[in-house]
């Protein structure tokens, strides 16, 4: 069997005060490759400490974390970096759309601070924003874009390093109903083709649409489906 993408095991992470906030307790969970999880919970319930964990932004005071079957919780702040930079591609509720680039050039970015080679790069950022279904847009600036289109430029941006894990936060937060059912569409095309979607989100119908869907109360995180 393939390493799951995500391993947690008895994941904690405490914020020191008096007392200490506790903000994940135990929290356990797998994601296998071509999982679509989506986490759900009120505000205040540890979604984003989760997301900070998930995402190699943030350590756990307590636990096991294996990304991709890398056990990360001891690594080294450089090796996480790396790590993160190439397993991880991260889709937020803003789009940090550069305005004076285009489409093209602000999904190219992506690959700036990472160790790809040069050669190739316009190449893999058309190949990516044709995946999103973009690749009649690729000269426009961001302004020119509806609010659907931006985000899926940030997710050819996302899926440029060809990540392991797909990790979103709140991705249809800003966008109107018809633009995030568009969204939601290029995220079950992409787990139709193998990619491991996880989206922390507050809406109902985002959750819906993911094959897994856990809640996250005071910390505590319990399978729903």
């Amino acid at each position: 069997m393939p390493d799951p993408v995500i391993e947690l095991a008895g994941i904690g992470k405490e914020f020191p005060a008096l007392p200490p906030v506790r903000a994940l307790i135990g929290v356990s969970l797998r994601v296998d490759r071509g999982d679509y999880l989506a986490v759900a919970g009120p505000s205040g319930s540890g979604k984003s400490t989760l997301l900070n964990v998930l995402g190699l932004l943030d350590r756990p005071t307590s636990g096991s974390y294996r990304l991709d079957g890398v056990e990360t919780t001891a690594l080294r702040d450089g090796a996480r970096t790396r790590l993160r930079g190439d397993r991880i591609g991260f889709v937020f509720q803003s789009f940090h759309l550069l305005a004076h680039r285009t489409v093209v050039e602000n999904v190219m970015l992506a690959e700036v601070y990472g160790r790809r080679a040069r050669k190739g790069r316009r190449e893999r950022a058309l190949a990516a924003l044709r995946r999103v279904g973009l690749g009649h847009r690729v000269d426009f600036r961001p302004d020119r874009l509806s609010g659907g289109e931006r985000q899926r430029a940030a997710i050819a941006r996302a899926l440029l390093g060809e990540p392991a894990l797909l990790l979103c936060d709140e991705p249809t937060g800003n966008l109107d109903s018809r633009n995030t059912e568009a969204v939601l569409g290029l995220f079950d095309e992409l787990r139709a083709q193998g990619l491991t979607i996880v989206v922390i989100t507050h809406e109902q119908e985002v959750g819906e649409r993911a094959a897994r869907r856990v809640r996250i109360t005071d910390g505590v995180l319990v399978e729903e489906r």
